[in-house]
């Protein structure tokens, strides 16, 4: 007769189905565990609200000094457009007009409000151009406590002839379609600006407040970077070269000149 462990089945037992004080170990367990991870969090969310508390404390005194800077950036030709080129994403999506434009950015300013958390702003400063009428372009976000947030941007009141967000269809040639050359300018359009958003982020906004904000020397001397002479140890190598290959040269001379003097010996004897 075959039994149940023969079978691989284990045999039932008169208390299956009762709690196993394993599973009650478990559990305990577990509840501690939980009670833990409780304070963890506790002890997290007070260091984010010291951490909260000294950005505050630091975005005021930094604020000053981002002042001084915008004022030298301002004597330099061409900064904003040779940092905003130097940047992998942000220099992608300057078209050859946008970049006209940016000839006229004198400044870019990034004000976040007082408690941080609820939002910022981004404002680009441009001086008097054949472009447009406003000076002053900004695009304000507003974070509310449910996680929705507000966008509200300046309306460009582009000169007569000179709209390149709303104007900026050609036609290629041999083909019927209309292609679009979407001008960075776009972005402060609430209509348009949507290529610029993935997954609901503001692509273009985080770029400038976390990456080109903070730190723009680094994209701008990035571009000077790639316009440097070459170093003289290149230089070096190919005087070596010049010099390996005289030596060549002599050396055949002196090879026939061998070659002549034996073959005269011959005939002598």
């Amino acid at each position: 007769m075959v039994t149940a462990e023969q079978k691989g089945k284990k045999p039932r037992t008169d208390g299956e189905g009762a709690s196993d004080p394993i599973d009650a170990a478990l559990l305990h367990s577990i509840e501690m565990l939980q009670e833990i991870q409780e304070e963890i969090d506790k002890v997290n969310e007070e260091a984010c609200d010291k951490v909260l508390e000294l950005e505050q404390k630091y975005n005021e005194v930094r604020r000053p000094i981002y002042v001084q800077r915008s004022t030298i950036i301002k004597e330099i030709s061409d900064f904003w457009l040779t940092a905003f080129l130097s940047h992998p994403v942000i220099g992608e999506l300057l078209t050859e007009d946008d970049q006209k434009i940016f000839k006229h950015l004198e400044s870019i300013d990034v004000d976040e409000s007082k408690d941080i958390k609820s939002g910022y702003s981004i404002t680009l400063t441009f001086s008097p151009n054949p472009y447009f009428e406003d000076t002053k372009l900004t695009k304000a976000y507003s974070f509310s406590d449910d996680g929705s947030v507000k966008v509200k941007a300046t309306s460009i009141k582009w000169k007569e002839g000179m709209d390149i967000v709303n104007d900026n269809a050609y036609m290629k040639k041999g083909d019927k379609r209309i292609l679009i050359d979407e001008s960075f300018f776009t972005w402060f359009d609430d209509k348009k600006n949507r290529s610029f958003a993935h997954g609901g982020m503001d692509e273009v906004a985080d770029v400038i407040k976390e990456e080109l904000w903070p730190n723009p020397l680094k994209y701008f001397n990035n571009e000077i970077e790639e316009f440097e002479p070459a170093d003289d140890g290149i230089e070096g190598s190919d005087d070596d070269d010049n010099n390996n290959s005289d030596s060549e040269e002599d050396g055949d001379d002196d090879d026939d000149e061998e070659d002549q003097d034996e073959g005269e010996e011959d005939g002598e004897n």
